[in-house]
């Protein structure tokens, strides 16, 4: 048993109190034992200039302890900090910026503060964690406020101590047990427990690698409990943890953007081109579904520097010689009129006997620095006299999918998933991107 009645691989009992100082962005107290940490975060929406123009956010840190935090009076950090605190601030920003895609966060700094109010051991690591708390409370308000989509935050990080105390590997140390241990480690890792940064010394006698191997294993074990409490603070606000990467769909259709949310929801957070900023229009000058499809995905991730997913779909009747084709958005003369697109294909389809036809879809995904990745799905039907069903969009209330007697606009959001022509290009596209895992 330790001084305090822990196992060796029992850590401190961590308190974790959100929404602790009011005028920040994001904050929290922690406490580990006998330390105590407040934990802010505060947003910039401007950047320095060695990072202006780049298009990608920053996340820094400062740290302090303050004068009272120890048994004996500390110097107040003036203009210039001493040593420790410097080395230890560092260590703060360099983990947690491990957890933020830095272009999803936009040109924006989020500077997380961490003072010691008391120290009893581990207080850079109860930095890392509460400083993950703070900040991920930072997004939700950046969120809530229409400054960001969606979370940037890919991974949940926390930090504890180890070392070796009399020869027994020990979890979590505190001040007593710090200052008197053969072999003291810091460790940072994610909720995969990847490891961010080791730091680990022999000060007094140097360590096996079977010690070595046990206090790893000591602090994973100890980091997932630090998680848990992380994520029990945060309440649903935990949700902005380990968000999804982005992918942008490169286009304006809300009908278009929700089908692929529903499609690529396991693998990406989907988003709109205008929710990161993009408000242009991509001109397609293709004569072929793939070749427009390709336009508007590069296009629109050179823009924004995220993956894009683009489609080109239109309907191809056999009686007219595959028209409209890549033409079918715009079909009367100019784009998006659907009533106007639906009377122009009846009356040139007026007594015709034949009414097979096709949606077609061609799927492209650009991810920045890869080659596309193409898919198409193709979807039989049969063009009605008449429009029916109020669903979909564009020229869903004409075209039949026989298996189901019904038209696509006639068909519930699942079903369609299921059959339509995006569907299948999308299907393909996910056969893909699960074998690439």
């Amino acid at each position: 048993m330790r001084l305090d009645g822990r196992k060796s691989d029992e850590k401190r009992k961590v308190t974790i109190i959100p929404d602790f100082v009011s005028t920040a962005a994001g904050s929290c107290l922690i406490e580990t034992g006998g330390t105590r940490v407040i934990c802010t975060a505060s947003v910039d929406e401007s950047l320095p200039p060695w990072r202006r123009g780049s298009g990608l956010g920053w996340v820094t840190a400062e740290y302090a302890m303050l004068p009272a935090s120890t048994t004996t009076r500390k110097r107040r950090d003036g203009a210039q900090k001493d040593g420790r605190s410097v080395e230890i601030q560092r260590l703060i920003g360099r983990s947690i910026r491990q957890a933020v895609d830095m272009r999803a966060l936009g040109e924006r700094v989020i500077t997380l503060d961490c003072d010691v109010l008391e120290a009893d051991g581990g207080t850079r690591t109860a930095s890392i964690t509460g400083a993950m708390v703070a900040l991920t409370l930072a997004v939700d308000k950046l969120i809530a406020q229409g400054k960001l989509p969606a979370s940037p935050i890919r991974h949940q990080i926390a930090a504890i101590s180890v070392g070796i105390v009399q020869d027994v590997p020990s979890l979590d140390l505190c001040y007593q047990e710090d200052s008197r241990a053969e072999v003291d480690m810091n460790v940072v890792m994610n909720e995969k427990g990847e490891f961010i940064e080791l730091q680990g010394t022999g000060e007094g006698r140097a360590f096996t690698p079977d010690e070595l191997s046990t206090l790893i294993s000591y602090a994973g074990k100890g980091i997932r409990e630090l998680m848990e409490a992380q994520r029990a603070a945060l309440g649903e606000r935990a949700r902005h943890l380990c968000a999804k990467p982005w992918l942008v769909v490169a286009s304006g259709n809300a009908h278009k953007i929700s089908e692929l949310k529903a499609m690529f929801a396991a693998h990406y957070t989907v988003l709109g081109q205008r929710e990161v900023g993009f408000d242009g229009d991509v001109e397609e000058t293709a004569d072929t579904f793939v070749g427009n499809a390709t336009l508007k995905a590069e296009a629109v991730s050179a823009a924004t520097g995220f993956a894009t997913i683009a489609d080109d779909s239109g309907l191809a009747v056999d009686a007219l010689d595959g028209a409209p084709g890549v033409y079918s958005a715009r079909y009367c003369g100019h784009h998006g009129d659907d009533e106007a697109n639906n009377d122009l294909l009846l009356s040139r389809l007026a007594g015709m006997d034949r009414r097979s036809a096709a949606f077609h879809c061609a799927l492209v995904l650009k991810e920045p620095g890869q080659e596309p990745i193409v898919t198409e799905g193709i979807c039989p039907g049969t063009m009605l006299h008449s429009r029916r069903g109020t669903g979909g969009f564009g020229y869903d209330p004409l075209f039949l999918y026989e298996p189901l007697n019904k038209t696509f606009a006639e068909l519930t959001a699942e079903e369609k998933n299921a059959v339509s022509h995006r569907a299948r290009a999308c299907r393909q596209m996910l056969e893909i991107l699960d074998g690439a895992k």
